[in-house]
Order: structure tokens, then C-alpha cells, then sequence
């Protein structure tokens, strides 16, 4: 899956990326730093050319933090950070309009949601009120304060973070706020060898002083264009719909996967599509980004919010009942 197409990059001219190159070489940049975790970082690259966002599950300590930097520096972007606590207030995240004696005016001064790379750490810590502040911001680009809507830079990526194993004083995510994340992750342990590496490597210097500039807002917007383009045939949309709807049917699960979620299936099965060097999606790269994409919209029949492994067990059985088109 993390291999670019040999052919497409054979023919490129020298000096020239195509699109699966510049995300391959994001990939092996943050993957730098984030080391022993490629799959969960080309995951979280795919989701930003496809322009989702990422929300990750896990214990503290794994890296999360480690993994937003590292995105921002390899895209030259803005990166800020957002400690969500149970008294953070709305205008914490978009900013406040407060009024400027000098200049008998008043003057919107921009919170943090206003960079490219923005990090929400323990996003299930603050109340139900603070969390709907970043609803718009993920889905419209934009935040409306006073009545005024003030659009964002470009490009605009949250990851989120939450943490599955404290959970008092936690307000559980909405499930609009769920659908608003592309796809769901959790980091894992590493192994033996790969902790050592890591000591190592942070022994005495910090991980993101190695890491280059490969893209910037110009040639992301370039990749981001490129996914699009890639072709879906009518025969796959209708697989891709197929899949989603059965969801909604099934008896195992109380409520199946928005509209919004069958977007970011062809977006997400685009991306993939373009990382292995082809113009167009096939029947495995719509299975993959099902997998990757759906689970964390489920909520199983009994009345709880899906675990994952319940409901990505539901999704690959889905999967196997929904015949691929010839």
C-alpha cells in the first residue's frame, strides 16, 4: 500500500515530483522522527491530501504531540496546540472580538484555531459546548464570532487526541462531532529495538531538528487537486454506496454511516489510489479506506459507542457480504 508505482515514477522529468511522490516523501519525512509507526503515519498523510482529519485514540505518551509537529514542520506550516480542559470556553478556540479604546473600534483577535496544523489534545476534556466550537471550523473552514464569519488559512488540518483509559471528568464526542474525522487511529506500543532506537535517537537532540521542508501550501494544494482528479468508476461508486448503506440495515448496529461518511470513503480510496502511482480506484482500495473510515460513525445496537475492534469486526463483515462489481 506504501509503495509509489515504479512506472509512474520512472516517467517523471528529472527534478519533478508527481503527486504519489510527494506523498510518499511526506510519508518517509515525518516517519523520521515518528519512528517505528509508517503505517499510522502515511494513514494520517492520506487523511490530509484528502482533506480529512484525524482523530487518535491511545494512552499519553505514545507521541501524539510528536506526530502533529512533524507534520507541520515537513509542510513549513503554522502549528498550535489546544489543551482541552473542563474550563475551556468556546472563544478560547475561535478568539474574541474585544474593543480597542486607541482606535474607537473594535477588533477580532484570532484564537489558535487559526493555523494550518492544529493540535486538540484530550479533545474529550472539555464540555460538550467547547467541542461543537471546532463542528464549523472542520466542515465550513471557517469560524463565525459576533455574527462575523472569518474564514481560515489554508490548509486546515486537526488532530485530535483522546484518551480511552481516564475517563472521569471526560464528556464522551458527540456523534456529529465523530462524523466530522475522517478516520480514527491508535499509535500501539513499540517494540524492544524500536523503544532503544528511540532512546537513541532523543539522547541528545530533539527528533524534529532532522526533519526538511518537502511540501509547502502550493504543491499540497497541487496533491490535494490530484486526488480529486482520480477517477471512481459509476460500477465502484455504486460498491462504495452498497457498502456504506449496509450499515444502515444491519441488525448489529443501532446507527450506520452518514452521507458524509460515504465522501470520505471516495476521498480516502482517492488518496490511496494515488499513493500506488494509479489515476484510478479499485474495488481494494474502497475495502481498505471502509475499514479505515466507517468504524468510529458505528454504534452498535446494544445502546454503546462501537469499540473499535467490535466495529471494525462489523465493517469487514459487511465487506464480505457486499458482492465487488465485475
Amino acid at each position: 500500500m506504501l509503495n509509489s508505482s515504479p512506472t509512474a515514477s520512472a516517467s517523471a522529468p528529472a527534478g519533478f515530483l508527481l503527486p504519489s511522490q510527494h506523498i510518499r516523501a511526506l510519508v518517509d519525512n515525518v516517519s523520521l522522527a515518528f519512528i517505528g509507526k509508517e503505517q499510522v503515519v502515511a494513514h494520517a498523510v492520506l487523511a490530509l491530501v484528502a482533506g480529512g482529519h484525524v482523530l487518535i485514540e491511545d494512552v499519553p505518551g505514545l507521541g501524539k504531540t510528536l506526530l502533529a509537529k512533524a507534520l507541520a514542520r515537513s509542510l513549513a506550516a503554522d502549528f498550535k496546540r489546544i489543551q482541552f480542559t473542563a474550563d475551556l470556553l468556546p472563544s478560547d478556540i475561535t478568539g474574541v472580538t474585544t474593543f480597542a479604546p486607541d482606535r474607537h473600534e473594535f477588533l477580532f483577535r484570532r484564537g489558535p484555531v487559526f493555523t494550518n496544523v492544529l493540535l486538540a489534545d484530550e479533545i474529550n476534556r472539555a464540555t460538550p459546548r467547547t467541542q461543537s466550537a471546532l463542528l464549523e471550523a472542520m466542515e465550513e473552514q471557517s469560524v463565525t464570532v459576533d455574527g462575523q464569519r472569518h474564514a481560515l488559512e489554508w490548509p486546515f488540518f486537526v488532530l485530535a487526541t483522546q484518551n480511552p483509559v481516564e475517563l472521569e471528568g471526560t464528556y464522551p464526542l458527540p456523534f456529529a462531532q465523530m462524523d466530522r474525522f475522517m478516520i480514527r487511529l491508535s499509535i500501539g506500543y513499540l517494540d524492544r529495538a524500536l523503544e532503544m532506537k528511540l532512546l537513541q535517537m532523543q539522547q541528545h537532540d530533539d527528533p524534529l531538528v532532522r526533519l526538511a521542508t518537502v511540501l509547502n501550501p502550493e504543491s499540497l494544494a497541487q496533491v490535494h487537486a490530484a486526488v480529486r482528479a482520480v477517477t471512481v468508476e459509476t460500477s465502484l461508486l455504486g460498491y462504495l454506496v452498497d457498502i456504506v448503506h449496509a450499515t444502515r440495515v444491519a441488525d448489529s448496529l443501532e446507527y450506520g454511516a452518514s452521507p458524509r461518511g460515504s465522501l470520505d470513503v471516495q476521498r480516502f480510496s482517492q488518496a490511496l489510489a494515488l499513493l500506488a502511482g494509479r489515476a484510478y480506484v479499485l474495488p481494494d482500495d474502497i475495502k481498505q479506506a471502509a475499514r479505515l473510515v466507517l468504524p468510529h460513525r458505528l454504534i452498535v445496537r446494544k445502546g454503546t459507542r462501537a469499540v473499535t475492534a467490535t466495529a471494525r469486526s462489523v465493517i469487514d463483515h459487511l465487506i464480505e457480504s457486499v458482492p465487488v462489481p465485475v
